[in-house]
């Protein structure tokens, strides 16, 4: 008992509450604990939880009880997030013997859990200051009741090695002040029964000295001291070799107490140093503690980094395999259009060969106008489908481009670069089929067929303009009346045409099948 209302003293002494603290039921209500804590932490302990606390409970141990169980369980969660300690193996008060029977054992440990909690916040400098500033023997039980919290305190996320040396440094500074404390005690107690001794040589002295001047007076009054043969000599000589002895021993025990003085105050020094320790270890634990969030951030932040640049050399590689496509792209383009061209002279050619057998001007005209109509309709197809495609392949440059500088920029936006870029590839590899229709191989056979085709159809060219101007002019210079016998000349000639005819013929019935 005498324990927990030491640590009752020391709280109400370090923490001004407002609401009455004057019997055992007052602080078995947890109202005043409740304005602890909120002293200790205002954020943490706000108005909205204190408010929780039901003030007025009375006699009522079961509204006891439920103040204390959310008291308890804030100061437990108060120490696991905010102070980032684990004590599973301290022993948890028992709220339903604290609020039914005022039980002082389990008091002891709840007002020690809210010590520990004071000695470890933000202020806690200011705690500990008052604390020391108390009585010796309030010290005493403050400083055992937080070595005993702290022995059963472990960090709530593992720590690294310089968080557990700063630890084992902060509670070898605990033991070294403990220890400090109890040889000041000693000293100062020594020094107590020094001055008491010294207190009773002084009065003993006086004793002597009146009982030395009695006997001076008597001496003075019977015979003379100078004659050491005689008693009252003897007397003399006795008392006086005493006086000698006491105040030599008065001199030594003087002597002691400065030497003892002395020691006490190297010893506060040495306290006020150990204190000073304590403060930078603590300061040094927490900086630790902040440097180990960094270190946990920078580490997530360099994986993300990686990942992010093994996306991007992805993407890079993506993209010289697009530049691939696009130059293999642009040169089937030039092929299919000069495979185009070729087959639409070829087709006018054949067409113009037809209008050259076919007959009158009219028709001649006709033929050429839907020839060129026609010309005209598929450039005019080739260079808006040629458009288009040039204008998707843009469109598709500024998406990719767009792309690049989305991923430069922003790194965590690389699986929608990602979709973008999956979604470009497939528009590409969809247009590439209805660009080039054909596949390499059939592109050259037809290229090798329209070579023959083209060779074969400049020498048919030629060999027809070499018959027709020679039909023309046996036709011109020839008259049926006059040139009775030139009959099987021109039938010759006819023959010629025919056969030119039927050659042309099977040109066109092949051309479609070519152009296929």
């Amino acid at each position: 008992s005498t324990h927990w209302l030491l640590l009752y003293n020391c709280i109400i002494q370090t923490f001004g509450v407002e609401a009455p603290c004057k019997t055992v039921e007052d602080l078995t209500s947890g109202v005043v604990m409740a304005q602890v804590l909120q002293k200790i932490d205002v954020v943490y302990f706000s108005d909205a939880w204190i408010s929780r606390i039901k003030p007025d409970v009375g006699d009522n141990w079961r509204l006891k009880i439920s103040n204390l169980k959310k008291i308890l369980k804030g100061i437990l969660d108060y120490i696991q997030e905010v102070l980032g300690q684990d004590i599973n193996d301290f022993p948890l008060p028992d709220v339903n013997l604290i609020g039914e029977h005022s039980d002082a054992a389990e008091l002891g440990r709840m007002l020690q859990l809210i010590l520990g909690c004071a000695v470890t916040c933000e202020q806690k400098q200011e705690y500990i200051k008052t604390i020391m500033v108390m009585e010796e023997s309030v010290q005493h039980v403050v400083m055992t009741a937080i070595q005993e919290l702290m022995t059963k305190e472990t960090p709530a996320t593992g720590g690294n090695d310089s968080y557990v040396d700063l630890d084992r440094q902060l509670k070898k500074t605990v033991e070294e002040l403990n220890d400090a404390l109890a040889t000041k005690e000693e000293i100062a107690q020594r020094c107590r029964e020094l001055d008491l001794q010294v207190a009773a040589l002084q009065e003993e002295k006086s004793s002597l000295l009146a009982e030395n001047q009695v006997l001076m007076e008597r001496l003075n009054q019977s015979d003379s001291i100078e004659d050491i043969n005689s008693p009252a000599g003897r007397r003399h000589l006795q008392l006086q070799t005493q006086l000698e002895q006491l105040q030599e021993e008065t001199f030594r025990l003087e002597a002691a107490k400065d030497d003892y003085r002395i020691r006490c105050e190297e010893l506060e020094k040495e306290l006020l140093d150990v204190k000073s320790q304590n403060e930078d270890l603590t300061s040094l634990a927490d900086e630790a503690q902040s440097l180990k969030d960094e270190i946990d951030v920078l580490r997530h932040s360099s994986d993300k980094v990686s990942k992010l640049e093994g996306t991007v050399e992805h993407y890079k590689k993506k993209l010289e395999d697009m530049g691939l496509l696009r130059r293999q792209n642009k040169l089937m383009e030039e092929k299919n259009t000069a495979l185009i061209e070729h087959v639409i002279r070829l087709q006018h050619e054949n067409k113009m060969l037809k209008l050259a057998q076919e007959g009158s001007d009219n028709e001649k005209i006709a033929l050429l106008q839907s020839l060129l109509e026609d010309a005209n309709r598929r450039k005019n197809e080739l260079e808006t489908e040629n458009r288009l495609i040039n204008q998707r392949l843009m469109e598709e440059q500024s998406q990719v481009e767009e792309l690049q500088k989305n991923l430069q920029e922003q790194g965590s936006k690389a699986d929608d670069v990602s979709k973008c870029l999956y979604s470009c590839t497939r528009t590409v590899l969809c247009v590439i089929p209805m660009l080039f229709p054909l596949s390499v191989q059939r592109v050259e056979e037809l290229e090798e067929a329209l070579k023959k085709k083209d060779e074969d159809m400049k020498q048919m060219e030629e060999r027809y303009k070499k018959y027709l101007e020679k039909a023309k002019s046996v036709i011109r210079t020839l008259d049926p009346k006059q040139n009775q016998g030139s009959g099987p000349e021109v039938q010759a000639l006819k023959n010629q045409l025919q056969e030119k005819e039927r050659m042309l013929h099977s040109l066109e019935v092949i051309n479609p099948l070519v152009g296929n």
